[in-house]
């Protein structure tokens, strides 16, 4: 029997913003995170001397840390991280702050991620994006991760009888919700025969299975209760968070993820069941990815995926809503703020702010986070319950 974990009582999440999504753009990440940060500081009234806590997610803020950016932005923070994660990093950088917030060592935190994308962005982060990448794949031509998740879908499609028509429908969902959030890069409607009709990538991987880079940023702020009430914010709270790295390194290829192995802790901290989610927020830089969360965070078992689906709707109004602002695939993938995205959109759900893309009665929000693609395999896995005050 395991310890008991602490539940997060007393902390919550606020002032949810997102900096709308340029393909390219000629500023720095600095900037972007700036614009963030600065955006949801003014949702609460705050000044930066106010904040005393600052937590960083980015790709392409190189040669400089966050250290440098406590400088760049006249922040002194009395507590500073950073969370270089990937997709998994904003439910790992809720974990942290929240605790710091609980332990008192500050008050309020931003937890911002941000990057930009200029014409070689991509590239360059892809050369060095780790030591597995430079020496054992890049020098082969075999620099993006297009090629890995096409062995992985097809890995999946002959393992479980899935069909591209199974990843389409989550695709030309996720278009659908994107056409209402006002920020999403793609704003062209999506049929199911387009998907299957878009031009190969990488075999079986097409045009619309793949995110694409943009710039962007995204941020929220950790704070007490008392203090969101003091403030008159609406805020959410942590009904529980968990996360997990290099989980089932013995597997040969990778169709299951790090949920798993803490998925008892993930709802039963949180007093609740899958079926008790009003909406659902994967991380999905393909869209076999959404289907391997969906599976391992409890909803179907391993495998049952493509069935559990193709009964149910995955738009904004429908049964199961899915990546409710049109995820990464439609809105774009903003470097780090990919880990972000569904967290914020599910912080606006549960606190009715959410807008156009707002499910009705939204009371509970599950989101999960993957990131690190180590050569064969993405190491980082979190997920958290959001509940409605």
């Amino acid at each position: 029997m395991g310890r008991r974990r602490q539940s997060y009582d007393g902390v919550v999440l606020a002032c949810p913003v997102s900096i709308p999504y340029q393909r390219y753009s000629v500023d720095t990440a600095h900037w972007w995170i700036a614009t963030a940060l600065r955006e949801t500081l003014k949702a609460a009234k705050l000044t930066p001397k106010e904040l005393d806590g600052f937590s960083v997610s980015s790709f392409t803020l190189f040669p400089d840390t966050p250290v440098g950016l406590t400088q760049h932005l006249g922040l002194s923070p009395r507590w500073l991280d950073m969370i270089p994660m990937g997709g998994a990093s904003g439910v790992v950088a809720l974990r942290r702050a929240a605790r710091a917030v609980q332990a008192g060592d500050s008050d309020i935190v931003a937890c911002v991620a941000g990057d930009t994308n200029h014409i070689d962005s991509f590239r360059r982060m892809l050369s060095s994006f780790s030591r597995f990448a430079m020496d054992a794949s890049y020098p082969y031509g075999y620099g993006g991760p297009n090629a890995n998740f096409a062995l992985l879908t097809d890995r999946y499609m002959t393992e479980f009888n899935a069909t591209r028509e199974d990843f389409g429908r989550i695709c030309v969902a996720q278009r659908a919700n994107a056409l209402n959030y006002p920020g999403a890069i793609m704003k062209k409607p999506l049929t199911l025969e387009d998907y299957m009709n878009a031009r190969p990538i990488a075999d079986p991987i097409a045009l619309f299975d793949c995110v694409m880079p943009v710039a962007g940023s995204e941020a929220f702020l950790v704070m007490t209760e008392d203090e969101a009430v003091r403030r008159d914010l609406p805020f959410a709270r942590i009904g529980s968070a968990i996360e997990r790295h290099n989980a089932h390194a013995e597997d040969p290829i990778q169709l299951r993820g790090g949920w798993t192995v803490d998925l008892d802790e993930l709802y039963g901290m949180a007093q609740a069941a899958p079926t008790d989610m009003d909406l659902v927020q994967t991380y999905d830089d393909y869209p076999v990815i959404s289907m391997m969360q969906i599976e391992d965070l409890g909803f179907c078992g391993k495998g049952e995926g493509p069935d559990f689906l193709r009964d149910k709707d995955m738009t904004i109004t429908g049964d199961f809503p899915h990546n409710t602002n049109g995820g990464q695939l439609s809105a774009g993938q903003a470097g780090a703020a990919g880990g972000f995205i569904g967290l914020v959109e599910a912080i606006r759900q549960v606190t009715g702010q959410a807008g156009p893309t707002q499910v009705k009665d939204a009371k509970k929000a599950l989101v999960s986070g993957f990131g690190m693609i180590n050569y064969d395999r993405g190491l980082c896995t979190s997920a958290a319950i959001l509940e409605a005050a």
